[in-house]
């Protein structure tokens, strides 16, 4: 049992101090506003803020590895490296690719998964399946060749596959498209929450999504079809309906600041902070693999394929935070939206928040909001 205290802990969704909690087992069980006297099994925190670590439902790659061609050294090199940016549970990501490629990597993922679990890294949580079942007038930078519909036999063959449905924690995909609002109904079902992206559906389909069991949208704004005044499409109906979690890029390229702004004050805690990563995040300007695409990095720019499409984000989730409290957004808020959640998103109430019986997930954070350390299940991964 051990005792980790802070002048400011963010419980709730608010900054309480100074507080300490009580850690056993991997996991929280007390959370007292006083701090006790110092002693062998006590960590004073001597300033900054403590939080719950944070969780980052889509990372195609970062620190130059991409997930679906990555082997298991980069996969824990990668998670390893993610701790330092406050990130204590991920998706990883894979883009829309030929269905034997995408098979063929959940199921290494799988194995992958299971080997990482007593690595002092961030965990993974299991994979996010971006495509390829999208709306080819949205693809972004998704390669046109591999989007498939949704029909009943390659559902099947995702759900049919032990390991692959154990991995699969997320789909997004096109409700629209023929046998895309059964495609919902039958992940859901299997306990893989839905995400709505790269899609030109109407807020209609979109509610009929969410009445099939969609509980999210993935990088809103982005390759969907956007906010009309008579159609409000998919971006006004993640900004209105509760059932809807809306994943944003706050990088401020993806979506810039003002847009941002108004997300976080009309969707508020229905807002889930993610990177989109890939493998150029946290790496010099250069060329970089994204699925089956060559994507650069630009000095001062976002990662774009060879016609000038932006291809996923060179962001951390630590900026994030970061910028969105720049633009005067309050910390703990911004915080929950890339804890809190993301964790409840997937159902997870045992993550994303420092409460008892929570899993000691922590990010010590200095008063200029850069992680100082960062603790999986009570155990430090970063520092």
């Amino acid at each position: 049992m051990a005792t980790i205290s802070a002048p400011r802990v963010l419980v709730g969704g608010r900054l309480v101090g100074p507080a300490a909690l009580v850690v056993e087992n991997g996991r929280v069980t007390r959370v007292e506003d006083s701090v006790p006297p110092a002693g062998p099994d006590h960590l004073a925190l001597p300033d900054g803020i403590l939080t719950p670590g944070l969780i980052d439902l889509q990372v195609n790659g970062a620190f130059g590895a991409d997930f679906v061609a990555a082997g298991p050294d980069e996969w824990r090199t990668v998670a390893g490296r993610l701790a330092s940016t406050g990130v204590t549970s991920f998706l990883p990501t894979f883009i829309t690719g030929a269905m034997d490629t995408l098979v063929a990597a959940l199921t290494r993922a799988h194995t992958t998964r299971a080997a990482l679990v007593r690595e002092p890294v961030a965990r993974v949580l299991g994979v996010h399946l971006e495509g390829p079942f999208l709306a080819a007038a949205k693809v972004g930078t998704h390669p046109e060749e591999h989007l498939r519909e949704p029909k009943p036999e390659l559902v099947d063959r995702l759900l049919d596959d032990d390991a692959v449905r154990d991995v699969l924690a997320l789909v997004t995909l096109a409700p629209e498209l023929p046998g895309g609002i059964e495609a919902v109904r039958r992940f859901a079902e299997a306990g893989i929450r839905v995400s709505i992206g790269h899609s030109d559906a109407t807020a209609a389909q979109v509610a009929e999504a969410a009445d099939a069991g969609a509980t999210l949208v993935t990088h809103l704004f982005n390759a969907m079809r956007g906010l009309g005044h008579r159609e409000p499409g998919v971006v006004g109906a993640a900004l209105t309906d509760p059932r809807l979690t809306a994943g944003l890029i706050a990088d401020l390229h993806h979506v810039v600041p003002a847009v941002c702004s108004l997300v976080l004050r009309i969707a508020g805690t229905r807002t889930a902070l993610v990177t989109d990563a890939m493998a150029a995040a946290g790496m010099p300007p250069g060329r970089y693999r994204l699925g089956d695409v060559d994507v650069t990095l630009a000095e001062g720019d976002v990662p774009r394929n060879p016609d000038g499409t932006i291809a996923g984000s060179a962001l951390t989730m630590d900026q994030a935070v970061r910028n969105l409290t720049a633009l005067g957004h309050d910390f703990a808020e911004v915080v929950s939206c890339g804890a809190t959640v993301p964790a409840d998103a997937l159902g997870r109430e045992d993550l994303g928040r420092i409460a008892p019986g929570a899993l000691a997930d922590l990010v010590w954070w200095d008063d200029e909001l850069n992680v100082r350390r960062t603790w999986v299940a009570g155990e430090t991964v970063y520092e």
